[in-house]
């Protein structure tokens, strides 16, 4: 790539593409006395946005400590914009944000008042999310996936305009459970028989007309390398349709991979090292043509036999229609 040299761009621009995209910088330094080299530097050093860091699977053990340290500190503070409210329930917790550039949790205190639902970060003195009781529409929790690939329950909200919020917290049945006895109070009826899409069903908006869902599991793919970061394993969920196999990025929430059927070459599973600081585990590689070129991508989970016996039938049904025409 050749350097480019913009000289409209702001240090607000400059901010803005380091932290969005991230910046490497590696240098070798070699000091010398007398032609004599005596001291070796080896530097190399990431400079991105915390949200891009955890992206792709960088300092997460760090954030997570952090976050758990400074909501202890945070929980003995007051907050003052809800404390003149009547608070009927407050608890650690998060909601998931999709506005600006990055689509993150936030993280704060729920605060369930006798008029509305909210979240306030106490560090800040703001409230992060806001909505009146009235306008909460449905209730339910679904399992929901932390960014190490932990699972762990999330409450979705259906607000009005069919808008969909997920919440997380220290007890999501609790909170669920008093939103539910507070509206009741309140005379507000809750719709029961509404199939909202949320969770696993929001991947489902991909599929076209008549096409039906075969099998579907939680698999880890490995995706290409991206910029300076090399292949790296990522959570998601693995789809087989009549039509296609694709696979759903839970963290950016679209679809990665589609493999139309007839594209399938072969598939096969084996057990290997999958990182320098993983253990072995058992990887299925799917052969696939794209444009006339071969390509392999590969999936890590549980069932992975079944899904292989699964391809392999569908490899071979094609290849049998094949000799017969």
């Amino acid at each position: 790539m050749e350097p480019q040299r913009n000289t409209n761009a702001t240090l607000v621009d400059l901010l803005d593409r380091v932290l969005d995209k991230g910046l490497v910088i590696q240098a070798d330094l070699i000091v010398s006395v007398a032609g004599v080299p005596l001291i070796g530097v080896n530097l190399r050093a990431a400079l991105a946005g915390m949200e891009t860091m955890l992206k792709y699977g960088m300092m997460q053990a760090w954030d997570e400590r952090t976050r758990a340290l400074e909501g202890i500190y945070r929980s003995e503070k007051k907050m003052s914009p809800v404390h003149e409210e009547d608070i009927i329930l407050k608890m650690l917790g998060a909601y998931h944000s999709d506005k600006g550039i990055y689509t993150a949790w936030r993280y704060g205190h729920i605060c369930l008042t006798r008029e509305k639902l909210l979240l306030y970060h106490g560090g800040f003195e703001k409230v992060l999310f806001n909505t009146p009781l009235e306008n909460i529409k449905g209730l339910a929790i679904r399992m929901g996936e932390k960014f190490t690939g932990e699972e762990r329950e999330e409450l979705c909200l259906l607000l009005e305009g069919d808008r969909i919020t997920r919440l997380s917290a220290l007890s999501v049945s609790q909170l669920k459970e008093a939103i539910e006895k507070r509206m009741k109070e309140l005379g507000f009826v809750l719709e029961t028989d509404r199939a909202f899409p949320i969770a696993e069903e929001m991947a489902e908006a991909f599929l076209t007309e008549g096409e039906r869902v075969i099998c579907r599991e939680k698999m880890w793919h490995l995706m290409e390398a991206e910029g300076v970061i090399e292949n790296t394993w990522k959570s998601g969920q693995l789809y087989l349709t009549d039509r296609r196999l694709s696979w759903w990025y839970d963290f950016d929430r679209k679809m990665v991979i589609e493999i139309p059927v007839e594209n399938l070459v072969a598939s096969a599973v084996e057990t290997r090292k999958i990182s320098g600081f993983l253990k072995k585990k058992r990887v299925m590689d799917v052969l696939y043509s794209d444009n006339g070129t071969k390509k392999i991508t590969s999936f890590s989970g549980d069932a992975l036999e079944e899904w292989n016996k699964i391809l392999d039938t569908i490899v071979s049904r094609q290849r049998l229609v094949a000799s017969v025409q």
